[in-house]
């Protein structure tokens, strides 16, 4: 591997085909996000952008997760921090960004858990190939905040207003097949057959027209930017949420292992939307 990759510590980078530059989300707790993560996932786009060896972008998750999503610990130093917010805020902001605007095609394979930050990459990509069992969750409102990150700029072009309405106000988990039928997904495949099938398609892309392909991306990727606006507010919601009373709850349930009280949260701090 190339030393423009050795300032990611927490990414893992594989060539497992000509072309193809695989990237392992490679954590505790089922590849949770911690502030390293976060920050590399916002950052690593622009690096291949420039690496003339990578054709194809190919994401997974280690063992039995994609990514779990952020750690608890981010999201209390996120409570706790105006600072911590506004930079957090900006890496959100430029992992959505760097997905959208990288030249090169993004395939990712979804098994087991895909939650949370570290599911943009999977929603965002290009082809997301996800196995039957997949448990795909935007848990943003149970947590007490709103759905920003990548939900609002991709999930109603995905699967459609209504069953984007749906499940990211009731943060219900869907399947890989679920998300397939729907149309959040590209495909869906047996779980041991996930990444053999991102893989295949990797190839397959890297071994096209560059140009055609990166051009097409682009084309497409223009229903997202006229999206922008939307994201940027969804986004700006979300951490203003996290300044405030519910995610303390939303954060607490979770420790807890119980449903969060919102109710009890509203009575005592009444607030006018």
């Amino acid at each position: 591997m190339t030393d423009r990759y050795e300032q990611f510590s927490s990414l893992t980078f594989e060539r497992p085909a000509p072309g193809v530059l695989r990237i392992v989300l490679d954590a505790p707790n089922l590849n949770a996000v911690d502030p390293v993560m976060h920050r590399e996932l916002a950052d690593i786009w622009p690096v291949i952008d420039r690496d003339e060896e990578t054709r194809v972008v190919m994401i997974q998750g280690a063992g039995k997760a994609f990514s779990a999503g952020g750690t608890f610990d981010s999201i209390e130093a996120m409570t706790e921090s105006y600072d911590v917010r506004v930079r957090v805020m900006r890496e959100a902001r430029d992992m959505v960004y760097g997905v959208l605007n990288c030249s090169k095609p993004v395939v990712s394979a979804i098994h087991g858990p895909a939650v949370g930050a570290g599911l943009v990459i999977g929603m965002m990509a290009d082809i997301s190939v996800a196995g039957r069992k997949a448990k795909i969750v935007d848990g943003h409102t149970r947590l007490g905040v709103a759905a920003g990150d990548h939900a609002a700029i991709c999930w109603p072009l995905l699967c459609g207003m209504a069953k984007a309405k749906y499940y990211l106000l009731t943060c219900d988990a869907l399947s890989g097949e679920e998300a397939e039928r729907i149309g959040l997904v590209s495909k869906c495949v047996d779980d041991d057959e996930v990444r053999e099938e991102a893989l295949r398609i990797a190839t397959r892309l890297a071994n096209g027209s560059v140009s055609a392909i990166a051009w097409t991306k682009r084309s497409l990727n223009h229903w997202y930017r006229i999206a922008q606006p939307i994201f940027e507010a969804s986004l700006g919601l979300e951490f203003l949420g996290f300044g405030g009373h519910d995610v303390a709850e939303g954060v607490a349930s979770h420790r807890e292992k119980r449903s969060p009280d919102f109710e009890a949260v509203a009575a005592a701090h009444p607030l006018d939307l």
